[in-house]
């Protein structure tokens, strides 16, 4: 064992002092070995330090503890509270002392006066320290000089039943006692200490025999000139080589880099931002320490080819390695490579910018945003004037009209937009439109056709810079529509290869432009047969005042319609209604229907009975368009019909799966009015009922369609609150302002759908233009019944109409009592025309007929019908009333008396 120790040291001595300190190696090793005695000597101070601390620390909390389990122990209150607390707690706090290990526990009252103590003679005296804490409820731990010298002590409080503090413990231990417990562990520290100086000591002559044949036990001498030969070889390669440290400073650069990338004589050293004279893009890379392989980046006029790697990945400095290699001759190869891509990627920009809107104009405009700045500098776009209004182009440039202009600068001297422009035929725009292909014009001012076009203006724009064109014809389908001009200012004249692009870009957009021309005409077509199926202008009557606006969806027309039809008696009918779906189906749809709804109303048919027919008509429609291709289609409609009749001032409505209108009273209170709702028009199987309302002169009755108040962005609730809002509190606001202030309110820019409002507000006949008679059913009543009609008629100042209306009354009267039952009235009234109405309980009607010349009876309505300007029959729950209408005469015209003769010139 012995012999093993001393051959052991031997070679340990041969390690070491084979290191000669003129070694790199040797050098190395003492350094270390420096190193490790103070990491070691800082170790053994820690390890002392952090076990006095862990012994101060476990003093206190023993001290805590012990004070805590005393304070809490059974019998500790009780004794508190008899006259001599010592003599039951002294022997107490001594035990526990012995048994818990601290050198004393001290039990005191509130005051701090102690009742126990291990030296016997300090009770009944003050407690050396802080009670105010531990009376406060509050454990405290402090270190004071007491009666045994430096202690560390606990102070914590006894809580009686009701929570309050009846005394306080305290418990700790001297400081003297806790050192020695620091000292017991010291040797155990310094024997670790050593142990681990051993250890590294000899770690460290490994790593030193590691180093010295790493470096083959050269001398720094041999390893200065080894660098200087690595200097030399360094900076005479023909590839740059530079070094980055972390921080972004130039370590190294040989010659070979400063001649790429001209750099100072003082760049080593400096941080590669101050180096002004780089690329941007190559401080970027050298800075940012990524990987790079091959990369491609000009410095000083030359192409480079760039890699980079990072020095640390084999444990060595952070930092980077560059190297350069000079790629000039590659430059023109990757540069038409670059112009390739770019023009790929117009291309691709193009296919999706171009043609996002079935719009002519918008189009055109995508057109020339696209291909500014990044092919032209300026871009034209002018188009047959026929194409934006969806007609086929015409054969010549002749009339073209600017729709698009766009460029790098807005004081150029171009055509401005929407002017219309005749190009002669010498010009590139006239030739490419008349031949289909692009026409280049590499210098504008050699061109003699393009300056006989303008010569002001040319000269102007020749002026303004730009000096090269092309002109591209759009064509989709073999049509040209138009041309579009390409313009460069400050960049190269268009070449041979960019007309070719040109054309690519050009037609693009030429079939967006097309499609857009026919949707234009269909569309244009689809408004123009809607708006000749909706009403031009609204007929004369004195009922209401009528305001209406229809506004077509931008998707295309729709089936929306309204409708104000004059009735007998004065009344009017109000119609609304909804097709649903667009295009020229719904528009023609629409027109049946309200066709249909003027026909029904010529028979005077209540709102009820005529949704009904209007029901069974379009029940009927979609039974007859059912065809395999369009299986499953059919047509939904709603309408509301509503009559007013301006004498009683009621308004009978009904509707068919219609919105409920809107009625704004006299004092601008708005109000839905709860009318029966029916279903849609074409499903048939339920009725139809009507709702009856009496309205205020002056109400505003409001009908629409869905599209006013319903909209993806909001509920219909929503909807009817904005309308609700829009027309309360105006009630003398005419019905025009009223609808421009509701389209205002509720419709968007662009609508999504039609939209038909009609707001009427409500007129009275005054009562002195209304006279009525019940009649008795006797023939003797007809003759007092024309005096009492003439008598009228001559108040009114109608005595000329006397004897027209008499004869028509009698006749009238004469049928109703004949053939009709109790009860017969008659009512006269005054409005634009004059009318006469005859009532009876029957529901029979009369028939006009011609009546054969031995006949002796047959001739009375035929004569009704020579006197009036209309008549006819209708039903009501009571009856029928007839009706015939005279026309007023024009108080300005000469009075014309009637030949009664005249009125048999045609009876045979």
């Amino acid at each position: 064992m012995s012999d093993r120790f001393a051959r052991f040291r031997r070679m340990s001595w041969r390690a070491v002092a084979g290191r000669s300190p003129r070694s790199v190696a040797g050098q190395v090793f003492l350094l270390q070995f420096a190193l490790v005695v103070l990491l070691v000597l800082c170790g053994v101070i820690a390890l002392v330090l952090q076990s006095e601390r862990d012994t101060s620390t476990e003093a206190k909390r023993r001290s805590i503890a012990v004070a805590q389990t005393f304070a809490h122990s059974p019998g500790v209150l009780a004794a508190l509270r008899t006259p001599d607390p010592s003599k039951i707690l002294q022997p107490l706090t001594e035990a526990g002392r012995k048994a818990a290990g601290v050198d004393f526990i001290v039990v005191m009252d509130t005051k701090g006066i102690r009742y126990t103590h291990p030296m016997p003679s300090k009770i009944g005296q003050r407690f050396v320290g802080t009670i105010g804490p531990s009376l406060a409820g509050k454990v405290y731990t402090e270190s004071v000089h007491g009666p045994l010298g430096h202690e560390v002590q606990a102070t914590v409080p006894v809580d009686d039943a009701r929570g309050h503090v009846a005394a306080l413990v305290s418990a700790g231990l001297k400081v003297k006692n806790v050192a020695s417990q620091v000292d017991r562990e010291l040797p155990i520290i310094l024997t670790a200490g050593a142990g681990a100086l051993v250890v590294s000591t000899g770690g460290t002559a490994l790593v030193g025999r590691r180093l010295r044949r790493q470096t083959h036990s050269l001398a720094p001498a041999e390893m200065t000139r080894m660098y200087a030969h690595h200097d030399t070889v360094l900076h005479s390669v023909r590839e740059g080589v530079l070094i980055v440290g972390d921080d972004g400073r130039l370590l190294l650069a040989n010659d070979e880099a400063r001649r790429l990338l001209e750099l100072p004589a003082t760049a080593e050293g400096r941080n590669v931002r101050e180096l002004s004279d780089l690329d941007p893009a190559m401080v970027e890379l050298l800075v940012s320490g990524r990987e790079a392989s091959d990369e491609v980046h000009f410095a000083g006029g030359r192409l480079l080819a760039v890699n980079q790697r990072p020095t640390d990945t084999a444990g060595g400095p952070r930092g980077t390695v560059v190297t350069l290699r000079d790629s000039t001759e590659l430059q023109a190869v990757s540069g038409r490579a670059e112009v390739a891509r770019e023009r790929l990627e117009l291309l691709y920009d193009a296919g999706l910018g171009i043609g996002t809107t079935l719009d002519v104009v918008r189009t055109a405009d995508e057109l020339a945003e696209v291909a500014v700045p990044r092919f032209a500098d300026f871009v034209t776009v002018d188009l047959a004037d026929g194409v934006l209004h969806g007609e086929e182009p015409t054969s010549s440039a002749s009339g073209m009209r600017r729709v698009a202009v766009s460029g790098i600068h807005d004081d150029h001297p171009l055509y401005e937009q929407g002017r219309l422009i005749h190009f002669k035929e010498s010009t590139p725009q006239a030739r490419g439109f008349g031949s289909g292909h692009a026409e280049l014009v590499p210098d504008l001012s050699a061109a003699d056709g393009w300056l006989a076009q303008d010569p002001e203006r040319t000269r102007r724009i020749l002026a303004y810079g730009i000096h090269s064109l092309i002109a591209a014809p759009i064509q989709a389908r073999g049509v040209v529509l138009g041309t579009a001009n390409f313009w460069r200012a400050e960049r190269e004249p268009f070449d041979e290869e960019e007309l070719s692009l040109a054309d690519e870009l050009v037609a693009r957009a030429a079939v967006s432009i097309d499609n857009a021309r026919r949707y234009t005409r269909e569309h244009a077509l689809a408004v123009t047969l809607q708006r000749s199926l909706l009403p031009r202008a609204l007929p004369e009557q004195s009922a209401l005042d009528v305001g209406y606006r229809y506004l077509p969806a931008q998707s295309g027309v729709s089936g929306d319609w309204f409708d104000v039809i004059p009735l007998p008696g004065g009344r009017v009918a109000l119609a609304v209604g909804d097709v649903v779906g667009h295009g020229l189906h719904a528009a023609a749809t629409m027109g049946r229907l309200r066709t249909a709804v003027h026909n029904f109303s010529t028979l005077d048919l209540p709102p009820d009975e005529l949704l009904s027919h209007l029901d069974e008509l379009v029940a009927r429609i979609d039974q007859d368009e059912a065809c395999p291709e369009t299986a499953g289609e059919i047509v939904g409609a709603t309408c509301l019909y509503a009559i007013y009749d301006p004498v009683s001032r009621t308004c009978v409505m009904s509707r068919a799966g219609h919105l409920a209108p809107a009625l704004v009273h006299p004092d601008g209170r708005v109000e839905f009015p709860d009318v029966p709702t029916g279903p849609p028009l074409g499903l048939g199987g339920l009725p139809f009922r009507t709702a009856e309302l009496e309205l205020a002169e002056g109400s505003q009755l409001v009908l629409y369609t869905d599209g006013l108040i319903e909209d993806r962005r909001r509920d219909l609730d929503e909807g009817m609150e904005l309308l609700r809002r829009a027309l309360a509190g105006h009630p003398d606001r005419s019905p025009e302002d009223s609808c421009q202030a509701v389209l205002a309110e509720l419709l968007p820019e662009r609508p999504a759908d039609d939209v038909a409002l009609l707001i009427a507000r409500t007129r009275a006949l005054a009562p002195e233009n209304v006279a009525d008679w019940d009649v008795p059913r006797d023939p003797a009543a007809v003759s007092k019944m024309r005096l009492a009609v003439s008598d009228k008629l001559a108040e009114w100042g109608l005595a000329e109409l006397g004897f027209g209306m008499e004869l028509v009354l009698s006749e009238l009267i004469t049928n109703a009592i004949r053939y009709g039952s109790d009860p017969v009235h008659v009512r006269l009234i005054r409005d634009r025309t004059l009318i006469c109405e005859v009532s009876d309980g029957s529901s029979t009607s009369p028939h006009l007929r011609y009546a054969a010349t031995t006949d002796e009876g047959g001739r009375g309505l035929f004569l009704v019908q020579q006197m009036t300007e209309r008549w006819g029959t209708r039903y009501s729950p009571q009856g029928k009333v007839i009706w015939a209408e005279m026309t007023m005469p024009d108080p300005s015209a000469p009075a014309k008396p009637v030949d009664p003769l005249e009125l048999f010139a045609d009876v045979d």
